[in-house]
């Protein structure tokens, strides 16, 4: 299909437009929250005072600052999510805002400062004209986008897994003018005569047909949706597709590869594909927040814990000579070593080969099986934490003779290095506690903790902290 540079050039001004109007929306809607939230809160305040006093203001900044964080984090935003999904969307991140400010007013103890009758009627006004902000902001992007695009029919190349949820995404979202009318077969992944392939559009015939199909179908737009390993096809279909004047726009299917916290983005104008990349670098300012919330709820628990472990240390003390605590080397971030603390559960021995407690191990002492079955030998690490060593929430931190022996045993063992370790994670609370006696378990549990970095959150973090106290009760910590 030809068109001349005149039409080009009115096609990439209206894409260019449309492009900046997305953007555009975007920070709108952003904004319109933000007076919202501000708006009602101070609204409120005036209605039941009479005034805005400094610790209002102040919540107002606070509540500011998590709407930015959170929303975005969130999705709140996404244009592609129809009116229920929005709400529940919307009323997610609140709901988060709101915790978030609940616990800074436990932890400052400032609650008792504000009225509990604004603060009710801020969090649920606040909630529903946030609503019909977005609804209204969301029906005038529309009749706007409609003035300034039109349809572009594509085509995808490729048919495997990332090509087909390619074209359910795009053909799904109403707010994108891509409209794919079926798929290409790679011509180095030739049809067997008795393969079906379960495809939701048609499969319209080979790469060798391509230049008829973009013809016939008036394509405008090229998706190659191939493996990174076919790169020299892609490169060929690009030069071949040069003189069709469409677009022709890569999808790497990198979820072949055995990814960590992986992500994409631009830098420079140049385009980057994270393959493997630490939560603690790419997600700084969130981890910034994580590293806030550890040390002030560790700083609670040793507070809380303190009788407990006091108690702890005398009966130690009792049964047994040696240390109250036992400090031990294990692997930290990026493979740091450092010192974990824990109460002494055994008795002195050589330790040279670190073998794990095994049931009935006669090292194990009276009270150290109670507080290993128990987990309450691990209440010193809340200390680590206000080190800045460990995390609340992570992988559990192996000793280094058993990172050793597993790191060549177990696919990608040590990339459970690429956080902080933490005293509970989701290993943990998925019922992989205590000894690793076979292999399969420990696959298991390095498993568990790399599906945690890759989908780490704050509010994941929250969600293991409230079921690790049901995870204590177990049978299989000697």
């Amino acid at each position: 299909m030809n068109i001349s540079v005149t039409q080009y050039g009115t096609v990439a001004r209206k894409r260019r437009l449309l492009n900046n109007h997305e953007s555009l929306a975007f920070w709108v809607q952003h904004f319109a929250d933000l007076v919202i939230v501000c708006g009602t809160l101070f609204f409120f305040t005036f209605l039941k005072v009479g005034d805005v006093p400094a610790n209002y203001r102040l919540l107002a900044v606070v509540a500011l600052l998590c709407v930015w964080i959170i929303y975005r984090r969130r999705g709140v935003y996404r244009q592609s999510l129809g009116f229920y999904k929005s709400a529940l969307r919307l009323l997610a991140a609140w709901f988060h805002v709101l915790l978030l400010l609940a616990l800074v007013g436990f932890v400052t103890k400032s609650g008792e400062s504000f009225s509990r009758e604004v603060l009710i009627e801020w969090a649920i006004s606040g909630y529903i004209l946030q609503l019909i902000s977005m609804n209204l902001l969301s029906a005038l992007y529309k009749r706007y986008k409609i003035m300034f695009s039109r349809e572009l029919p594509a085509l995808v190349i490729g048919t495997g897994d990332m090509a087909v949820n390619l074209v359910n995404n795009l053909n799904g979202n109403r707010w994108l003018p891509d409209r794919v009318m079926g798929f290409i077969q790679s011509d180095d992944d030739p049809l067997q005569d008795d393969e079906v392939i379960d495809l939701p559009l048609p499969l319209l015939g080979g790469a060798e047909n391509l230049r008829l199909l973009i013809k016939e179908f008036k394509i405008r737009r090229v998706y190659v949706a191939l493996p990174v390993a076919e790169s020299d096809i892609i490169e060929a279909l690009h030069i071949d597709l040069l003189d069709m004047n469409v677009d022709v726009i890569w999808v790497p299917d990198i979820f072949g590869l055995s990814l960590l916290n992986h992500s994409i983005r631009e830098v420079a104008g140049m385009p980057l594909i994270s393959l493997n990349e630490s939560p603690m670098t790419s997600r700084r300012s969130h981890i910034m927040l994580k590293s806030a919330m550890d040390k002030v709820l560790a700083a609670i628990a040793l507070v809380a814990f303190s009788p407990l472990m006091l108690i702890i240390a005398i009966l130690i003390k009792r049964e047994s000579e040696g240390p109250v605590f036992f400090k031990q080397d294990r692997h930290g971030f990026d493979g740091e070593i450092i010192k974990v603390w824990k109460f002494r559960s055994m008795r002195l021995h050589d330790d040279k080969e670190v073998k794990q407690a095994t049931k009935g191990d006669s090292r194990v002492t009276k009270i150290g099986a109670f507080i290993r079955r128990t987990s309450i030998d691990e209440l010193p690490q809340f200390i680590n934490v206000l080190q800045g060593t460990m995390s609340l929430v992570g992988p559990r931190p192996h000793a280094v003779a058993h990172n050793d022996y597993y790191s060549d045993k177990v696919n990608a063992y040590l990339a459970r290095h690429r956080i902080k370790p933490g005293i509970t994670g989701l290993a943990q609370i998925s019922g992989y506690r205590g000894e690793t006696e076979t292999l399969d378990k420990m696959e298991k549990r390095v498993e568990f903790d790399l599906t945690y970095i890759n989908n780490w959150s704050l509010s994941l973090d929250i969600k293991i902290l409230i079921k690790t106290p049901l995870s204590l009760i177990s049978k299989d910590i000697y």
